[in-house]
């Protein structure tokens, strides 16, 4: 299983429910690495997205307790047995967690992969990522040339955790 998401310097993902950068390499990134697999997001993270619909292309699963919730073209599970037991017909490779802060601090002992886009400012946020870099468990393998929008750096790092940490899901 993988996680991606976008942090600040001080790894900060978000305020208001929404993204701090909105940066349309990101973008592209973000949907290069889950177009054709599967994507899954706590409620609010889906409630965020644009015109409160599923990403086309990519298999959308969302996390819920609220039973009145409900999204079209969506498939949604409302504990962490419902979602073990959507995702297991799916390789663990394609599975992609996207957000948001509290279900990202669930998923992260499960995960293998982590694409971080580091951006290298700092934002208002109420929402933060636990630091990978600080983790002990998590080892910096690949980071991308540094790259630049609207005066602000960034890089795409990939983390990889110590298989001996990864929890089964």
């Amino acid at each position: 299983m993988n996680l991606i998401v976008s942090v600040s310097s001080d790894w900060a993902i978000g305020f208001e429910n929404k993204l701090l950068f909105h940066v349309s390499e990101d973008m592209k990134y973000f949907k290069s690495m889950t177009v054709g697999k599967v994507v899954v997001m706590g409620e609010n993270t889906f409630l965020s997205l644009p015109g409160q619909k599923p990403l086309c292309d990519r298999v959308n699963i969302i996390i819920s307790d609220n039973m009145s919730f409900s999204a079209e073209g969506a498939a949604v599970v409302r504990s962490l047995g419902e979602l073990s037991a959507a995702l297991a017909q799916y390789d663990s490779d394609d599975i992609f967690i996207i957000g948001g802060a509290m279900f990202y601090e669930t998923m992260l002992p499960y995960c293998k992969n982590a694409y971080v886009t580091q951006f290298y400012a700092a934002k208002e946020a109420d929402r933060f990522f636990p630091r990978l870099d600080l983790s002990g468990e998590w080892t910096l393998a690949e980071r991308s040339d540094m790259r630049e929008f609207g005066g602000v750096r960034f890089t795409f790092d990939k983390y990889i955790h110590d298989e001996n940490k990864i929890k089964d899901f």
